[in-house]
């Protein structure tokens, strides 16, 4: 899956935190793994070798959760849904990277293979139809909780967004 849509099911995993800086951190949390995807600047061997392993596991897991409680002020809520969303994209990428590309949650303690033999490649209509329902889902909470997904970026930009798709679907006036 690609990292918009780690954002975006992430970002729909916070939404019932009542900050905004709660929800940004839960969003990282779920784009967190990835970090991993750094070891590209080493070079393709390097990328090839690490990605999936150095942060897509309980070790990563674990640094997330506690970063993220640190600076959240609702720090149980926040670690849970951090947790959860590192685990999501976890579940995300066994599912929709390509087929023969496992994750190593155990490591460093064990270089354990987990994949899924049905997995799709990331250019997949499964993971194309995924990621059009979470962008019409972040856009709709605008209809409930006068947010999108766009707050991670600006909240002014958000504010513009939401009057939007607010005046044009409830028929509000600005």
């Amino acid at each position: 899956m690609n990292p918009i849509v780690h954002a975006e099911l992430s970002w729909l995993m916070a939404q019932g935190l009542r900050e905004r800086r709660d929800r940004v951190l839960v969003t990282l949390a779920g784009l967190a793994p990835d970090l991993d995807g750094l070891s590209l600047l080493g070079g393709e061997d390097l990328y090839g070798k690490y990605h999936h392993v150095l942060f897509h596991g309980y070790v990563g897991a674990l640094v997330v959760m506690g970063v993220c409680a640190a600076f959240a002020r609702q720090r149980l809520a926040v670690a849970l849904l951090s947790v959860a969303a590192f685990h999501l994209h976890l579940v995300c990428d066994l599912l929709g990277s390509g087929p023969g590309w496992p994750l190593y949650y155990f490591w460093p303690s064990s270089m354990h293979e987990w994949f899924w033999e049905g997995q799709w490649n990331l250019a997949s209509w499964q993971n194309s139809v995924i990621g059009m329902a979470a962008t019409f889902a972040c856009l709709a909470c605008a209809l409930r909780w006068r947010r999108t997904v766009v707050e991670l970026l600006s909240v002014r930009w958000d504010g513009e967004v939401t009057r939007a798709l607010r005046a044009r679907f409830l028929g509000e006036s600005s």
